[in-house]
């Protein structure tokens, strides 16, 4: 299998859990990942102090760029990543990309995963959409993107609230083609 070269853009929607667990996962899975680059928010790290009580981001082996680096490598469609997962993405990101607005470098990497026609798994956490969050989703899908909402699942019985959370990482590692042991329906 090729290792494979990823971006995960955290923006600071509610949900720092589910950025956790997948920086969690991708340590893990390091047998199947060349590179994992990494791109922040400032209200990102916010968020994740005030939900998680700890500023634990700063401890993964990963490449970390400032949200204005527009030197990342992943600032580019030449340096040939693979996939980009932006969880939890916010809305106003989410806007930012379907409309082509490369303010940062979130929206700049999102709009070189999609011109380049590689994989774009956007993880929005808010509820209830408006037209207007819909009509996004839709051009984002429309560009190639996959949206895939933080709607965890409870068939496997989550104990916790990260075994819950985990089971929208669990789909988001399998829709970015990575091999993973996880719970399937009705598979023993």
């Amino acid at each position: 299998m090729k290792k494979k070269k990823v971006i995960v853009a955290i923006t600071g929607a509610s949900g720092s859990v589910y950025a956790k667990l997948l920086l969690d996962n991708l340590q893990q899975l390091s047998e199947q990942v060349e590179r994992v680059g990494v791109v922040m928010s400032d209200n990102a790290k916010e968020v994740w102090r005030f939900e998680l009580g700890n500023e634990d981001y700063n401890n993964y082996p990963f490449d970390f760029y400032p949200k204005m680096d527009f030197n990342a490598p992943f600032a580019s469609g030449s340096a040939k990543f693979d996939t980009m997962m932006i969880i939890p993405c916010s809305m106003g990101t989410l806007g930012r990309i379907a409309h082509g607005i490369s303010n940062d470098l979130i929206s700049r990497a999102a709009d070189v995963v999609l011109k380049e026609r590689r994989k774009l798994i956007v993880v929005v956490r808010d509820t209830p959409f408006s037209l207007i969050h819909i009509n996004n989703m839709k051009l984002v899908t429309e560009a190639g993107g996959i949206i895939c909402p933080a709607n965890p699942s409870f068939y496997s019985l989550p104990k916790s609230i990260e075994e819950l959370a985990q089971t929208v990482v669990s789909r988001v590692i399998d829709l970015a083609g990575f091999e993973q042991e996880s719970y399937r329906w009705n598979e023993d």
